[in-house]
């Protein structure tokens, strides 16, 4: 029913729909919201979107709701909050680095995602795998150290920056495993489906998280939130676009490839960094993106 290449396609998808979406969080976050408004702007105004889009799904191709294995729930639960908190990372990185460097960074998720899916569903890589993740580690040292110095120090990974990246790559790891793991406990052959059911409980469960976290540290942030829904209202849809695309990736291939391939993203974001945010990036930020990608691809040969 399928075609074996749909995960390359609906991978190439996600990647534009986050580019997107992270571009117009980057907006409101420097703008009007805080980082946390800007994050669960994502979920609650994309939440509407899916399920009203799963609720047509049922409709049309007849399905009802699938069985479930009773891991799904610790699966949903695990990646729901970890990617709550790396989106959070992301934003508060944009107010650190130039949207090229954060979206860098935030893409050291894929060398994680390897060892994050060896931990939790035994999907292994080889030494060459190995190898290319320390490669990437290089990469992160060159793209930590301040503009102007040096040479590479380990140091350099103890600034903010730096820190919050690596947590978010560490953080979208974790979520990206989870949801296949979620989505494979989904008694279903189609995997729209079992993306689809997948991804509408994990929003479901973010956009009731937020909702508790922010009424009870940053109650105003909310109405700030319904404020700038003309610009919050697009983060929903690319979000929706994008986790859908993600989910159907992961229900068809290892999560390791599938963040793999989406390092197209990293073209992207040094296109808006230029092009939209008339943002500068130094030769160090250059030098150490350049390795980072080299790293990415060596994994992705090997893997």
């Amino acid at each position: 029913m399928f075609a074996p290449d749909l995960w390359i396609l609906v991978t190439l998808a996600a990647a534009v729909f986050q580019t997107v979406r992270f571009m117009l969080q980057k907006f409101l976050a420097t703008a009007t919201l805080s980082a946390a408004g800007a994050t669960f702007s994502r979920f609650i105004y994309s939440w509407p979107f899916i399920i009203g889009l799963l609720a047509v799904y049922f409709a049309v191709t007849g399905s009802g709701w699938p069985q479930i294995g009773n891991a799904f729930w610790f699966y949903g639960l695990l990646g729901a909050s970890t990617q709550i908190l790396a989106t959070v990372c992301v934003v508060l990185l944009f107010k650190q680095r130039n949207f090229a460097v954060g979206i860098t960074f935030k893409k050291t998720e894929v060398i994680q995602t390897v060892l994050v899916g060896w931990l939790l569903l035994g999907e292994g890589v080889s030494w060459l795998g190995f190898a290319a993740i320390a490669l990437g580690i290089v990469g992160l040292l060159l793209l930590s150290g301040k503009a102007g110095t040096q040479g590479i120090r380990l140091s350099d990974l103890g600034n903010r920056a730096a820190g919050l990246g690596i947590a978010s790559g560490v953080l979208f790891a974790f979520s990206a495993v989870s949801y296949r793991g979620a989505s494979l406990l989904v008694v279903a052959d189609d995997p729209i489906l079992r993306a689809g059911v997948t991804l509408a409980v994990v929003v479901t469960m973010q956009t009731a998280i937020m909702l508790v976290w922010l009424s009870l540290r940053e109650p105003g942030e909310i109405k700030a939130v319904w404020d700038a829904r003309r610009v919050a209202v697009w983060i929903g849809v690319t979000s929706m676009g994008g986790s859908f695309c993600w989910f159907v990736a992961f229900t068809l291939q290892n999560a390791a490839y599938v963040k793999a391939l989406g390092q197209v993203e990293l073209i992207l974001s040094v296109a808006a960094t230029t092009l939209f945010f008339k943002e500068k990036i130094t030769g160090r930020e250059w030098a150490g993106m350049a390795v980072l990608v080299a790293s990415i691809f060596m994994l992705i040969l090997v893997i």
